[in-house]
């Protein structure tokens, strides 16, 4: 089991609230983003950078200043939030280095995409506490990893050469002509392998989906030993992820990483209805998760 240098564990330190859980607002979304923010495919293109750019900084100034850390893209986002003074000096910053998408191989498996130049030493001088990669894994399918395993194992031993925080993120998904009931039937299988080859690869910190049950969630926490893991939204409503949060943490989880269940419906082309609605409704939710974590993390979280 992979455990944190000195200067890695500060870093964790920093994207952990005061309590010791990580509460970390995602917005390194890109083409998600745009589908928010616009219902027609045409509309979305137009969407700039500097528009993504803009609402990315909305979300640090009125939301992430109330959490521990923000995560955002190295395209839209940084350096503007550190060099305009958008980024708090109490929010730490994780760098995303996944693009956005992925391409398919001929075999029908997802190949996770990096942004070209973002290396743990350009995530250094952009004032990131800490990296975040993310890449697609069916742990039962071994020919499926072979690619983004490679790149998470090189990325990995990139940010080890820095002595930098990197967070590891995977996402699972469905195998051509597999059904959506059978694909469910196996999540929880899916993250405890996923979480077994990202721990194998050496990661020390981990950014999963809802394993699918209090069951698989503490499987998880006993396979990650003293390797913390949260969990991430995947933009499921506010209630349905506050109810995973609950579960996750009673669970042994470590705090969470979330995105667009706190603000996909808050976000605008218009930076007035994004700044009101975050402050109205993006906000509260964000104390409604901390009130959860603040329950358990005295008892849960673990700092590898």
């Amino acid at each position: 089991m992979a455990r944190m240098t000195t200067a890695e564990r500060r870093g964790y330190h920093q994207i952990c609230g005061q309590d010791g859980a990580m509460m970390v607002i995602a917005c390194d979304q890109r083409g998600g983003m745009r589908t928010l923010l616009a219902a027609d495919p045409e509309e979305q293109a137009k969407i700039s950078n500097d528009v993504l750019g803009n609402t990315k900084a909305d979300i640090t100034r009125y939301l992430a200043s109330q959490a521990s850390c923000v995560l955002v893209d190295p395209i839209c986002a940084v350096p503007q939030v550190v060099d305009e003074g958008v980024l708090s000096r109490d929010t730490a910053l994780l760098i995303g280095l996944d693009a956005s998408g992925w391409d398919v191989s001929p075999e029908g498996y997802r190949i996770s995409k990096m942004v070209e130049g973002i290396t743990a030493r350009r995530v250094r001088e952009l004032g990131g506490t800490g990296g975040k990669i993310m890449i697609y894994l069916r742990s039962d399918t071994p020919a499926a990893n072979t690619r983004n395993m490679a790149t998470l194992e090189r990325v990995i031993a990139d940010f080890a050469s820095e002595d930098l925080l990197l967070v590891v993120e995977f996402l699972t998904y469905a195998l051509e002509g597999e059904s959506k009931e059978t694909y469910a039937t196996k999540i929880p299988e899916l993250i405890q392998g996923g979480t077994r080859l990202c721990l194998d690869a050496g990661s020390k910190v981990l950014k999963l989906p809802y394993p699918g049950s209090p069951e698989s969630c503490a499987e998880v926490t006993r396979l990650c030993g003293e390797v913390p893991w949260a969990i991430l939204s995947a933009g499921v409503d506010h209630a349905t992820f506050l109810q995973q949060v609950e579960i996750a943490m009673h669970n042994g989880a470590s705090g969470v990483i979330a995105g667009r269940s706190l603000w996909k419906d808050c976000i605008s082309l218009d930076r007035a209805v994004t700044r009101q609605r975050l402050e109205t409704i993006a906000v509260p939710r964000l104390r409604e998760i901390q009130a959860v974590i603040a329950r358990y993390s005295a008892h849960h979280t673990r700092v590898a």
